[in-house]
This record gives C-alpha cells, sequence and structure tokens, in this order.
C-alpha cells in the first residue's frame, strides 16, 4: 500500500504548484478539492459557501477528503502526494471559532497520513481569487491553527523551505527516502 503523503498549508503557500511539479516528476498526486466544491456553489448562486454555510462545506470538504484518502490505495507506486488533508476542515472551523460535530474529530483520528509537510506562508507569492479571498494576515493565522490542529492529532509537520519549485520538490522527495 502506498504512503500518504500530504502537503498543507495555508493559502498562497505554492501546495498547488509543489504538486503540479511533483506529478511532473511521475509521482501519483491528489489534489485539493476545495475549489471544486467552491466553484459547484458558485455555479449554484452561492458566492463563498465556507463563510455563509461553513459547516456544510466542511463536511462536504471532510467527506471528498476522505474518498481521497481512500483513493490512495489504488495506485500501486510507493507514495501518494495529497493536496490538504482531512485536519484541514477542523484547522478551518476552528479559526472561524465554528462548532462541529464529533465526526469531524473521528475522521480525522480514523484516517491517518503518513507524513505531513507544511509550507510556510510566503508574502511574495500571495494572490487572492474568486476562491481563494484570504489576506496575507488571515493566511498567516490559518497557517498557525493548521500547524495546532496537525500537532494535537500526534503528527509532526517538516517544513518546506521557501525556494525554487525544483528545490522544493527536491527537499521533499529526498525528505521521504530517508
Amino acid at each position: 500500500m502506498p504512503k500518504r503523503i500530504l502537503l498543507i498549508g495555508g493559502p498562497s503557500t505554492g501546495k498547488t504548484t509543489l504538486l503540479k511539479h511533483l506529478k511532473q516528476l511521475g509521482h501519483p498526486c491528489l489534489e485539493e478539492i476545495s475549489r471544486q466544491v467552491i466553484q459547484k456553489a458558485q455555479n449554484q448562486g452561492i458566492d463563498q459557501l465556507f463563510l455563509e454555510k461553513p459547516l456544510l462545506f466542511s463536511e462536504l470538504l471532510k467527506d471528498a477528503r476522505i474518498d481521497q484518502w481512500q483513493q490512495a490505495v489504488e495506485y500501486k507506486n510507493e507514495n501518494v502526494f495529497i493536496d490538504r488533508g482531512i485536519p484541514d476542515t477542523v484547522a478551518y472551523m476552528d479559526y472561524i471559532g465554528q462548532v462541529y460535530p464529533d465526526t469531524f474529530i473521528e475522521a480525522c483520528t480514523r484516517y491517518r497520513y503518513d507524513s505531513v509537510f507544511i509550507l510556510p506562508p510566503w508574502k511574495e507569492i500571495h494572490v487572492t481569487d474568486s476562491e481563494r479571498y484570504e489576506s496575507f494576515e488571515e493566511a498567516t493565522k490559518i497557517q498557525l491553527h493548521l500547524l495546532k490542529t496537525y500537532k494535537d492529532y500526534g503528527y509532526h509537520p517538516v517544513e518546506i523551505p521557501i525556494g525554487s519549485i525544483e528545490e522544493r520538490g527536491d527537499f521533499i522527495v529526498n525528505a521521504i527516502r530517508n
């Protein structure tokens, strides 16, 4: 069974770009699904589902991330890289002060990842768009919630240094080999 290698970090830390690079190197990658959930809601007339119905948004993400966790076993490779994990939903709800049912805690406990890498806030690459609305300051606060949440669930996130996409890719590939 392949190892589930998770990439986490606040908005605009370079996760998607790094994942695309890893995919170009031949590694199987499961992309972030929140943009799909957001775009579907926007097509239904809900501008920001997370802001308008945070619990519904988080339920949809949790369920989709459980599906991704289960999909990882379909790969014959040694590792599968995943953009964001189940505990991200808890971190974001804690960030906004949203109360959530125990099903979130149970999912975080049941579906475990083999390694977690965190990309730090990087002001020079931070951008906003129709799905990513957080300011750099908000992204930095989210980062702290992510780090706390993953540590609370027993993970030891390894920080990927700021650098070129090749340097970041080399860092993560070398780290999982050791």
